[in-house]
């Protein structure tokens, strides 16, 4: 099958899926790191680890099945995303939350990759549900306030005007023309459901 080859094909360029080490640990995920140039980049203090985070993960909707992955990289070689950025590896990802490397998944910048276009979750022999998986993560990253500055600058816009998009009076002209109502320039009630949201609070107010 076509699919099978382009599996094939990637596979053999499929990054590491963990760029660092564990001191006494020559293999992850079936791969001898010990004398690769990334693992010597940035080791991996196991004393730095939260071994249950993958626990963490697994309680929530969407990260059940963390458990069952083998890291057989079919994720990582149909994936889109990690063909146009390097950085993104479901595989990658998903190892770095076995090992515990919660601080290192939650704070980067990769897991916001992720176009959710479920060609992992079709392929995947195990049935992670990793384009679900992949959400729970992001869900508890932007519960303690992990987000890229885009996403706080666009809670920020929605906070002050509702909406993402400015009204001005060009837009209401245009509407006219198809004898659509004016819009307002805020949007009534959005900036109190968001006063209500503690974690939109959090990521999108003013330096908190």
């Amino acid at each position: 099958m076509i699919i099978d080859q382009r599996i094939r094909k990637k596979y053999a360029r499929i990054k590491l899926p963990l760029s660092g080490r564990l001191e006494g640990v020559g293999y992850l995920g079936g791969m001898d790191i010990s004398n690769s140039e990334k693992a010597q980049e940035r080791p991996v203090d196991a004393n730095d680890l939260a071994p249950d985070f993958v626990e963490e993960i697994a309680s929530h909707k969407g990260g059940e099945n963390i458990r069952l992955c083998f890291t057989c990289g079919t994720c990582s070689a149909i994936c889109p995303m990690a063909e146009v950025d390097e950085r993104y590896d479901p595989r990658r990802i998903i190892r770095m939350a076995v090992l515990g490397m919660r601080e290192e998944v939650l704070s980067s910048d990769f897991i916001w990759l992720c176009s959710d276009c479920y060609s992992c979750h079709e392929h995947c022999p195990q049935n992670v549900k990793i384009n679900a998986l992949i959400t729970v993560i992001k869900n508890i990253a932007a519960k303690e306030g992990h987000l890229p500055s885009s996403l706080k600058e666009g809670i920020k816009i929605i906070k002050k005007q509702g909406r993402m998009t400015e009204i001005s009076e060009f837009e209401n002209r245009q509407r006219a023309k198809y004898d659509l109502e004016d819009l307002t320039e805020t949007v009534p009630g959005v900036s109190e459901v968001i006063e209500k949201c503690k974690t939109l609070e959090k990521v999108g107010g003013e330096d908190k």
